[in-house]
């Protein structure tokens, strides 16, 4: 289960505003499905490594890392299905909130699961992501959903966070390491011996190739990305070398995003390299993107 920590007194979003903490109806059925501490899990979305929105606005402010020595090529993949906002988030749900804030390109994805349970229907998947929503927005008073994508186990991706699922928009997934890249999350738990559904697995690395098509870089190889936070597991200002697909738990203390669906991640990897265009021939070369 990822780690928790109390949200931040005097959170708000990035217009300083800050909204009463409300729980929908409907929310209160999700948790009614969660005992105790589950419950809290599921509602914040593994929030012990999430940046609140406020949080990534002052990182940028303070300044962002330097742009990254990107490898062009051939190499990039189709745009996968991508089902719109509007699908999961109607005008009674919706929260004021400020304009997308955008890095310079997406060099490293986040894969995380949601902590919420796994037996629904995928055509009520749209309701378990207005269910999240308002748990971030709501309780957590974030200004928007912190992953750019969510994948449901039928392999269904949905776009998440605002901003355009084909611009480089800054998240609120991994603490430290919002910036130059994408979140994605799982809707469901991963823990260990729990089955990933195939399909899940296969649109994830989907949307993985066609993220980091832009920007040149092999999912199997390695990124340097700058740390923003010392709340995640390098201090602010570190340069640490990650995955380019990592888990939530490269970045951040936590057990997210599950041992069952960490261990699909080679094979994500792989499949996303190939859709591509890669081949074993082309195997990774090292660190191939980050700052100098």
């Amino acid at each position: 289960m990822c780690a928790l920590r109390p949200a931040p007194r005097g959170t708000r979003g990035t217009r300083g505003r800050r909204r009463p903490a409300r729980i929908p109806g409907p929310l209160l059925v999700l948790l009614g499905c969660l005992p105790g501490l589950a419950a809290v899990a599921a509602l914040v979305l593994c929030a012990g490594g999430v940046d609140r929105a406020a949080s990534a606005h002052l990182a940028a402010r303070a300044g962002r890392p330097t742009p990254a020595r990107t490898v062009t090529g051939a190499y990039t993949a189709p745009r996968p299905h991508i089902v719109p906002r509007s699908a999961w988030l109607d005008a009674r749900s919706r929260h004021d909130q400020p304009p997308p804030r955008y890095d310079d390109e997406v060099v490293a994805v986040f894969v995380h699961h949601t902590d919420s349970p796994n037996g629904y229907a995928c055509a009520d998947a749209p309701r378990v992501i207005r269910y999240l929503y308002a748990g971030q927005t709501g309780v957590r008073d974030w200004d928007d959903i912190g992953y750019n994508f969510l994948v449901d186990r039928c392999g269904t991706i949905y776009e998440g966070r605002a901003g355009g699922v084909d611009r480089p928009v800054t998240g609120a997934h991994t603490q430290g390491f919002n910036h130059r890249t994408a979140g994605i999350a799982a809707l469901g738990t991963f823990t260990a011996g729990v089955p990933v559904p195939q399909p899940m697995v296969d649109a994830i690395a989907a949307l993985t190739a066609w993220k980091l098509g832009p920007a040149g870089v092999d999912p199997r190889d390695m990124v340097r990305l700058t740390s923003s936070n010392s709340l995640s597991r390098y201090a602010a200002g570190v340069t640490a070398t990650l995955p380019a697909l990592a888990g939530h738990n490269d970045g951040y203390m936590t057990s997210c995003p599950g041992a069952a669906l960490t261990a699909r991640l080679p094979e994500i990897r792989a499949t996303a390299a190939r859709l591509q265009g890669r081949t074993a021939a082309t195997a990774p070369s090292g660190t191939l993107t980050g700052t100098p």
